[in-house]
């Protein structure tokens, strides 16, 4: 049996733009199946590949370690509509050392606005919160895009290798 992670008990977190909205096991498998039910506020072009598997990893570390309370995948929604148009969260919980891995995607239709990073500094408060020691991501070499978010959002670059670009943000 899959200990049901229901994500009532993690709050969502409002930025000016955004609502980073905690998934339940319920959410992340209709996202895995791209079966939206009638309610569910979601842009044309989501969810993306890169929200299966991210609300996929989310299932897996559910099944293998119970409900990983803020650790956890949420979805980002426009405060002004209420519409789904990406995903942000946590790899699993903090290793060793007390670092997370996170990662993030929004549609193309809604790139470019500055809504990555704003939901990326989000998830650094909720991962500082938290009581982590560090946030980690890497990136394509060829996507600078992406590492101008994670720099609007206080990461910075910490290395180069095989192709990647890494950032870490300290708490």
């Amino acid at each position: 049996m899959i200990p049901r992670a229901s994500g009532t008990e993690v709050p969502s977190v409002a930025t000016a733009r955004l609502l980073l909205h905690p998934l339940s096991v319920a959410e992340a498998e209709r996202i895995v199946a791209r079966a939206p039910l009638a309610g569910d506020p979601w842009a044309e072009e989501y969810p993306q590949d890169g929200d299966v598997r991210g609300c996929g990893g989310f299932l897996r570390g559910v099944f293998e370690r119970g409900d990983p309370g803020v650790f956890r995948a949420y979805e980002v929604r426009l405060i002004e509509s209420g519409l789904a148009v990406g995903g942000i969260g946590f790899h699993g919980p903090p290793d060793e050392v007390g670092v997370v891995t996170v990662g993030y995607g929004l549609v193309p239709g809604v790139r470019g606005k500055g809504y990555a990073s704003e939901a990326l500094r989000a998830l650094l408060e909720i991962a500082r919160a938290a009581g982590v020691a560090g946030v980690k991501r890497d990136a394509d070499l060829d996507n600078p895009a992406s590492h101008r978010v994670m720099e609007a959002a206080g990461m910075r670059c910490v290395a180069e290798s095989d192709g990647l670009r890494h950032f870490y943000a300290g708490f």
